[in-house]
Parts: structure tokens; C-alpha cells; sequence
């Protein structure tokens, strides 16, 4: 199987597209295997949602082909960034305008910081896709990784629920759970999304709850 026979049935697609993708960032929590994941979000969506699925092919593979790290004042621009860059390449290979706009306003819709308002059926399901990516055992794993990399606590030993203290996710990988993934369970634009985001809404609940009775100072540990 081909990297491109992934993204059946618009493999032709993911041929153009992949390689203008697949190196665009050594940041492993937005490299091609988040791409797969997301794309898989999008088919298990669109399999009861309906859309289109070209666009969301194209959506999918470049939703991210922007870098703009975690950590840049520049950050919440970069869906637009992409939006951008996507216009470009689907131009130049001849898309069809209406489809490139559509495709546009996903990529731009897509992001938590842009804080765009989808108002199609595709944006709306590259939207939860990629939220989908965001909580859930996954969405642990990459924020840990994010916050290694950018070298974050992982929480406040002195508070670690910030009961007592101003949010600062830019300091404690712990704080993000608050400031992002336990606030995305109620943003899913479909139905379908709102289903699967509940479910990993509770892990994500569930996981926070739990690190944080291990971490209690109060608590006895045996």
C-alpha cells in the first residue's frame, strides 16, 4: 500500500499534494501521522455526515503545511497562513475556484486559536477532526510532547489545579488541560463529532483527575 492509497478514494489527489507536505515540520504532534490520524477523524465523520470528500482531502493534507511553532506571537495566524498557501498550490494544478475556497475556509476554520467560525459542512468536519486530535489518550500524548519540547513543567508542585493561582500553560503542561482540551468537548460542530468528543472528553477528564490525585501533597501515597 502506497502512502497515497491512504487517502482513498482521491489517491490521485494525496499524490500531488503529499509531497509538497510531508517535510514541512520536525514538530512530531503535527507531522504526517497527525495528518493520518486526522484524515481518518474526517472519513469516520464524513461516513455519517456526508461532505465532500475531495475537499476534505485536499483540507486534510494541508490543513498544516504552514509551520508556525507553539510557541510564536504568530501562532494564531497560522490556519490563515495556510488558508493562504493552499489557494496558491491547488492554482497552480488548476482546482476549481469554488472548490479552493472551500478548501480555504476548512484550513482556516480548522484551528482553536483562530477562533473562525465554520460555516460549511467541511469545515465544520475538518474542525472536529482535528479537535478529535486534540483530547484522548493521543491528545495527552502530544500535549506532554509539545510541552517537553518547549521545555514546560509538567505541573505546579506548589499548586497544581491552579486553585490558587492564574492559569499560565506557557509554564505547566498540566495548565493546557484547562486552558484548551477540557474546553473542547463543547465546540464540536456535528453530531457525529459531538459523540466521539464526549467519549474523549472523559479520558482527558478522567487522565487530569487522576495525575492530579498523584501529585496531591495532601494525600498519603500509601
Amino acid at each position: 500500500m502506497t502512502l497515497a492509497s491512504k487517502f482513498a478514494p482521491n489517491e490521485s489527489i494525496a499524490q500531488i499534494l503529499l509531497p509538497l507536505v510531508i517535510d514541512v515540520t520536525d514538530d512530531a504532534s503535527h507531522d504526517l501521522s497527525h495528518t493520518l490520524r486526522v484524515w481518518r477523524n474526517v472519513q469516520v465523520l464524513t461516513a455519517q455526515e456526508g461532505g465532500d470528500t475531495a475537499v476534505l482531502t485536499a483540507a486534510t493534507l494541508l490543513h498544516d503545511c504552514v509551520d508556525v511553532p507553539k510557541n510564536s506571537p504568530h501562532r494564531s495566524s497560522a490556519s490563515s497562513m495556510a488558508a493562504q498557501k493552499a489557494i496558491e498550490i491547488l492554482t497552480r494544478v488548476d482546482w476549481q475556484q469554488d472548490k479552493v475556497q472551500m478548501v480555504a475556509h476548512a484550513i482556516e476554520a480548522h484551528s482553536f486559536s483562530a477562533n473562525v467560525i465554520p460555516t460549511t459542512l467541511e469545515a465544520k468536519i475538518l474542525q472536529d477532526a482535528d479537535r478529535l486530535d486534540a483530547i484522548g489518550h493521543i491528545g495527552i500524548a502530544r500535549c506532554f510532547y509539545v510541552s517537553g519540547r518547549l521545555g514546560r513543567a509538567i505541573y505546579d508542585p506548589e499548586n497544581p489545579d491552579a486553585s490558587n493561582r492564574e492559569l499560565d500553560d506557557a509554564k505547566y503542561a498540566v495548565d493546557h488541560f484547562y486552558t484548551k482540551l477540557l474546553q473542547l468537548s463543547g465546540s464540536f460542530q456535528t453530531e457525529t463529532g459531538s459523540q466521539l468528543g464526549a467519549e474523549r472528553h472523559k479520558i482527558t477528564r478522567d487522565f487530569l483527575n487522576g495525575l492530579l490525585d498523584e501529585v496531591s501533597l495532601s494525600g498519603s501515597p500509601f
